[in-house]
């Protein structure tokens, strides 16, 4: 059950950002992988790895401000740093035992969409359930 609801949170971040119009969208998009960067740093888990980690997500989240690719990149950095975090016991949530673990599960659904570009999703379905019209002849 907490693997459908990781996966859904996920997919409700992609279904909100996608009400937010590009080129806005893509900058939100990587001030929230440099804020995920730092969200372990209070925790404080794998002491001064937790400064390094932030400042190569930092970053990778500058270079996301012109890159979708970035902000994947990020996503899945974050992932990596999930599950080390994890299997050591640490997690991004002090009072929820498993909160990294869903965060792990988590964010690659967010880095797909990412990697893919950030598409609206809503555009994307409205452009692929709108029909073209048949050309008229004329002669």
């Amino acid at each position: 059950m907490n693997i459908v609801v990781a996966v859904l949170i996920g997919v409700a971040y992609v279904l909100l950002n996608s009400l937010i119009p590009e080129p806005a969208r893509r900058r939100f998009n990587a001030i929230m992988v440099g804020g995920a960067g730092a969200a372990y740093l209070s925790g404080g888990g794998l002491g001064p790895w937790e400064f390094a980690f932030t400042a190569v997500l930092t970053y990778v989240a500058y270079r996301g401000l012109e890159s979708w690719t970035f902000i994947g990149i990020g996503w899945l950095l974050h992932t990596a740093w999930d599950v080390v975090h994890h299997v050591r016991g640490e997690p991004i949530v002090p009072f929820a035992d498993h909160s990294s673990l869903g965060c792990a599960i988590c964010d690659p659904v967010i880095a797909v969409w990412c990697l893919a570009g950030g598409p609206s999703v809503f555009e994307t379905l409205r452009t692929m359930t709108t029909r073209p019209r048949p050309a008229t002849r004329t002669e």
